[in-house]
């Protein structure tokens, strides 16, 4: 009867009590070590790539060898993983074969960790602007961005390897940001940059990034802006506005078109618009037979 209950208790109740384990002890591994994350990105402001990277990693082992340990204590399967391991040659060919993406997946992403084109936290573009969001996470297989709709878009570390990637947040976090209008060829473009210049230097994100020497002469352009094009319906200008990061730069980008578009009119400066005129040919009228 002793013999019968220890019996079943090693081939059912001890491989899931190893499972069962094995899920608690990831769990809490991932919640201290999610904690401990947080507080030394907060704490000594370090970036939190290499932390998360070595959380998915620990997390992944935990799992691999508490589920082995488990497949291990049952005396049916331990003798078929004997049998497997005698087979290992023809084994790891079948398995490279059939896990060649994930394990490509897993080497891109220790290869991001490691050289850190983009880390968490930086704001990307992928695809000429086709994605775009904040890196959320590196993960083993994939990585996690989180776009400006709050969505979220998975990508596998594979692909984002060999991508062409628009980092904004790299080597430093100052951007020039290009504010664009169009005026019409009726209005007054030294008055129109004039006034560009002076609601981009209203604006509390804007930076000043002239050096000594340029604010020391009088002659340089506080704010640069300049006739970039001489389009069909308009005289397009571009001005080139400092901000402290991206977001700053795009909020910046729209309060100054907001005030663009309410003082043009005030200064009698038209923004044109597409028009199309239109001729009616009048048929000839055919002379009446008599």
């Amino acid at each position: 009867m002793l013999e019968e209950i220890k019996l079943h208790f090693t081939t059912v109740y001890q491989p899931l009590l190893i499972i069962f384990g094995t899920i608690i002890v990831a769990a809490v591994f991932q919640s201290v070590f999610r904690r401990i994350i947080k507080r030394k990105s907060h704490d000594l402001n370090n970036d939190p790539t290499n932390y998360k990277f070595l959380k998915h990693t620990l997390s992944a082992l935990i799992y691999i060898v508490g589920f082995s340990w488990a497949v291990y204590t049952i005396p049916t399967l331990r003798v078929m993983a004997t049998s497997m391991l005698a087979g290992a040659g023809i084994l790891a060919v079948v398995v490279g074969f059939a896990s060649q993406q994930a394990l490509a997946n897993v080497i891109a992403g220790v290869f991001i960790v490691i050289f850190k084109p983009f880390r968490i936290n930086d704001r990307v573009q992928i695809k000429d602007n086709f994605y775009a969001g904040i890196v959320e996470d590196i993960t083993l297989r994939h990585t996690v961005i989180r776009n400006f709709e709050n969505r979220r878009i998975v990508i596998p570390n594979s692909l984002m390897s060999s991508e062409i990637i628009v980092n904004s947040d790299f080597g430093e976090d100052l951007i020039c940001k290009f504010v664009e209008v169009g005026i019409s060829y009726e209005s007054d473009v030294v008055l129109a940059k004039k006034i560009l210049a002076e609601e981009i230097m209203k604006h509390p994100n804007w930076l000043d990034r002239r050096t000594p020497e340029e604010k020391a002469d009088p002659n340089h352009d506080i704010v640069t802006v300049k006739v970039v094009a001489l389009a069909d319906s308009s005289v397009n200008l571009r001005a080139w506005a400092w901000a402290g990061d991206t977001a700053a730069a795009f909020d910046l980008n729209c309060d100054v078109l907001e005030r663009i578009k309410i003082r043009f009119p005030q200064e009698g400066i038209s923004i044109p618009y597409p028009q199309r005129t239109i001729h009616f040919n009048t048929p000839l009228q055919t002379e009446k037979k008599a």
